[in-house]
């Protein structure tokens, strides 16, 4: 099997099952990769070299033995520094962490490992995953492998660049406001945020607990939408740990027909207008739609102008100091600008009534977007709007408003799935949401696949490998 490390998990799953190549062999090569690639990229920032050969030696052992682990046996994965490894340095980007170990691993960590997988290093993120961009005191800047003066963006942008870089082949992230599929439109890579309540954020540093839990789902993060399918089913259903976890039966993608989908597509959310580029390419992958047999009509879902206002004030109502009681009992004394706009000083606690207020709004938002949803199938939209922003500029003026495409889908908690449909004219890949019905990940997920096929999907970054 040649170019191991810009193969698919499942295909590398697959060689390795029928010994066409050996586990070994496989981390070997990623382990190289990251050699070349991360010095430039600083996405991957704590190497599990020597871990990840043991269980690879192990994972060759059993397949001598006719014994495969699981759907992912023998193959590498990065893992966000925000999930609990079970003896290597957690740190959450914060530097009050920056030598804590965990005695316990996540769960869809240990979920993952427990079907092969083997965690090849941990990947760089945001202080705390409060940023749109991924940077913090204790490990840098991630840069972005298609331009490095632009970011890969946040919470998993150093997932996603080193999926992008050929580094890892897949990792599990978490998504509050847009944090996996932000990354994946940034990096041309393919994510999916699962319903909120799919899958187990026990062991993710913070702790999704309060207002955070209600917006907040896991979900996979790869170069193909078919790893993302095959990733969902390891890391889903309860723990018995996660208290919002349900217990709901994942379908099957591969059973999902494009033909006689009803879908939404929008292109402007009354927010911020995405560029050009970004408008057309949505078109585009609705056109492809439209070919394959679905039912597409221009439709926005009335009141969705409200997601920025609702998020930001239930998020801000406390004017930071949950975060900065946090900090204090982990012993962070000095953060990163980044966390600025969720710290103050610019920022007022407000009343109880306040935030009920926006709780409330929130619940009322939710409802008329499932009432829109009613009629269809699935919305189509822009993933931001905006192709990789250069680093710093997340913090600039009314910038927070380009991230409204993902926060209004966060909000209500639904599924979303993106893949990489068209390149910018600075050569910067433009990725597309599918959003579906709460639950369905699997319409979410077809849909990604269709769009994959017929407008090419992930394309190479120019990498110091192959310049």
């Amino acid at each position: 099997m040649k170019d191991l490390t810009f193969a698919s998990a499942t295909s590398l799953a697959s060689a390795i099952r029928g010994k066409e190549v050996s586990s070994r062999e496989v981390i070997d090569a990623h382990l190289e990769q990251i050699a070349r690639e991360n010095p430039r990229l600083n996405a991957v920032v704590r190497v599990l070299a020597d871990s990840a050969r043991a269980a690879a030696a192990k994972a060759d052992q059993a397949i001598a033995r006719g014994d495969a682990a699981g759907p992912f046996h023998g193959v590498p994965m990065s893992v966000k520094d925000a999930w609990e490894v079970a003896g290597v340095p957690s740190t959450g980007g914060t530097l009050g962490r920056a030598n804590y170990i965990p005695e316990r691993e996540a769960t869809v960590i240990a979920r993952m490992r427990a079907a092969g997988a083997i965690p090849i290093g941990m990947t760089n993120l945001p202080e705390l995953s409060m940023a749109f961009e991924s940077d913090n005191l204790v490990h840098g800047r991630a840069n972005n492998p298609y331009n490095v003066a632009r970011t890969p963006g946040g919470s998993g942008g150093g997932g996603a660049a080193a999926i992008a870089a050929g580094m890892s082949p897949i990792e599990i992230g978490a998504d509050l406001g847009g944090s996996v599929r932000l990354p994946s439109h940034f990096c041309g890579i393919a994510g999916i945020r699962a319903t909120t309540g799919r899958a187990p954020m026990t062991g993710y540093f913070p702790p999704m607990f309060g207002w955070t839990s209600l917006f907040t789902a896991a979900g996979p993060m790869a170069r193909t939408v078919q790893d993302l399918a095959a990733a969902l089913p390891v890391i889903s259903g309860p723990d018995w740990i996660d208290a919002r976890i349900e217990d709901v039966p994942l379908r099957d993608s591969r059973a999902v027909s494009i033909k006689g989908l009803r879908v939404a597509v929008h292109t402007n959310n009354g927010i911020m207008a995405p560029t050009a580029e970004t408008k057309a390419t949505v078109l585009t992958a609705a056109k492809a739609l439209a070919d394959a047999g679905a039912v597409v009509e221009e439709a926005t879902p009335t009141g969705i102008e409200q997601c920025i206002e609702i998020f930001i004030g239930i998020a801000n109502a406390d004017a930071g100091e949950n975060i900065k009681g946090l900090l204090a009992a982990i012993g962070t004394k000095e953060t990163h600008p980044l966390l600025g706009p969720l710290l103050g000083p610019h920022l007022e606690p407000r009343p109880a009534a306040f935030l009920q207020q926006m709780l409330a709004r929130a619940d009322m938002y939710r409802s008329a977007m499932l009432g829109f949803l009613q009629n269809y199938d699935l919305i189509l939209c822009p993933t931001n709007a905006l192709p990789a922003i250069k680093h710093g500029e997340y913090l600039n003026g009314d910038m927070m408003l380009a991230f409204s495409y993902t926060i209004a889908y966060n909000l209500t908690g639904w599924p979303g799935a993106v893949v990489r449909c068209r390149t910018s004219p600075e050569g910067l890949p433009i990725g597309v949401q599918s959003v579906a019905r709460p639950w369905r990940e699997d319409v979410a997920l077809a849909v990604a696949q269709h769009l994959e096929a017929a407008l090419g999907g992930y394309q190479r970054p120019p990498l110091a490998a192959t310049a």
